[in-house]
């Protein structure tokens, strides 16, 4: 009974979460790109925040960001492409648009080859724009300065992201100082599952429920099929359809994050991308589900940091992290982000409780933390995914404002359970 009180409770929060923006469908009607899922370029919401209670004002932020955009992450994808066209292209076998694609993707290819996983311009912008959107947001946090802890997986992409996101916040206000570090011995705060990891910990793996009904959910593969045909003429010398369709459904939603829309013309829509969005966020939530008691350490860092501020053992105003799409889309499940952690029975509620492109490049976490006038007032929090005020799964009478002290006590016993 409990459990069914609480299920009811938490899809009571999820539904009143979808209705900010809409229900997942209605955005993705709004906005086709969306249905790109973790490749979807970083976008600036519109929507106000609401006001912190009378007397509170934000004194520190506790932030975890996925690198901004780049080049698609595998070398293979632009060789086997490469590869795969030339021949086509010697052997007649392209359409008119497949000719077209094959000539622009050529023209660019030294480029995508010696760019392959690397931050693109358009990376390092997000993440000056966020830091610049979190100052302007939270000014009281900054406007006297102060120490600034960031902290970056080793990869390169990540380390420039945490550049561009600390430079921007220093030309904001010069007298935050801000210590950036890319270490093994930081890892676990930010990428607990690297080998490099020191610290490295192993932890059970869950089966996302929904995947016991897979066979109650329509699959629908023609998008492929449609694709290869609009591009190569013949597909007798062809072999695995399945993995070049693919290949070629993942370049072109890669394409936005380097500047090369437009690319392939016509031979894939937005709109034909939407509408097989549920089925790669059925995917992609079984890949976040799964590893998220991997991120109890980032989250134990974030307990530990910020009891070190509010206990006055730490100075810093702000702790930053920078990692990858593989810690931030578990961590949003561990944290139970607006119903992340739901975890429902039946495929087509998966995407009420977690939609992909919320992993979006530049993706990020803000745990906010507010002070009141009086010593014995409450930790408020507050939570900000990708810009907009997000559901925890604890009670509150004042949305989207928290006790951190219940809030606290709700997590450490998550990881308790589970560690």
């Amino acid at each position: 009974m409990k459990k069914t009180v609480l299920l009811l409770t938490t899809l009571l929060m999820a539904v009143a979460s979808w209705a900010q923006g809409g229900s997942a469908l209605e955005q993705l009607k709004a906005d086709p790109r969306k249905g790109y899922g973790m490749d979807y370029p970083y976008t600036f919401t519109t929507q106000p925040l609401t006001k912190a209670p009378k007397g509170y004002k934000p004194f520190y932020i506790s932030h975890y960001g996925r690198h901004g955009s780049r080049y698609y992450w595998n070398a293979l994808l632009y060789q086997e492409l490469a590869n795969l066209l030339t021949k086509a292209h010697e052997k007649r076998c392209l359409t008119a648009e497949g000719e077209a694609f094959y000539e622009k993707f050529m023209a660019a290819k030294d480029e995508l080859t010696a760019g392959v996983s690397e931050l693109s311009d358009l990376g390092w912008e997000q993440h000056q724009r966020i830091a610049r959107t979190m100052y302007n947001n939270f000014p009281e946090v900054f406007k006297r300065g102060g120490n600034v802890m960031a902290i970056s997986s080793l990869t390169g992409r990540c380390v420039l992201s945490m550049s561009s996101f600390c430079q921007e916040l220093t030309q904001c206000n010069p007298k935050i100082e801000i210590r950036e570090q890319s270490a093994r011995k930081t890892l676990d705060g930010v990428v607990p599952t690297d080998n490099q990891n020191p610290l490295k910990r192993k932890f059970r793996r869950d089966t996302a429920r929904w995947e016991k009904n897979r066979d109650k959910f329509q699959f629908d593969e023609s998008l492929r099929d449609k694709v290869i045909k609009r591009v190569f003429t013949n597909t007798d010398s062809l072999h695995n359809l399945h993995h070049i369709g693919s290949n070629l459904i993942n370049l072109y939603t890669s394409l936005p994050n380097i500047g090369h829309e437009g690319m392939m013309g016509n031979l894939i829509t937005d709109e034909e991308i939407a509408a097989q969005w549920e089925q790669s966020n059925l995917g992609s939530y079984s890949w976040v589900f799964g590893p998220q008691y991997e991120m109890i350490p980032i989250l134990e860092d974030i307990i530990r940091k910020a009891d070190a501020v509010i206990e006055g053992r730490s100075d810093h105003i702000a702790d930053l992290r920078f990692g990858h799409d593989t810690c931030l889309g578990p961590l949003t499940v561990l944290m139970g982000i607006n119903g992340a952690d739901l975890d429902p029975e039946d495929p087509y509620e998966v995407k009420n409780c977690y939609q992909n492109w919320e992993t979006c490049k530049a993706s990020n976490i803000q745990i906010v933390f507010y002070r009141g006038k009086k010593a014995t007032d409450d930790i408020l929090v507050k939570c900000l995914l990708n810009g907009v005020e997000a559901r925890l799964p604890i009670a509150t009478d004042h949305f989207p404002y928290y006790r951190w002290s219940a809030l606290r006590q709700f997590y450490q016993s998550r990881i308790d359970k589970n560690k």
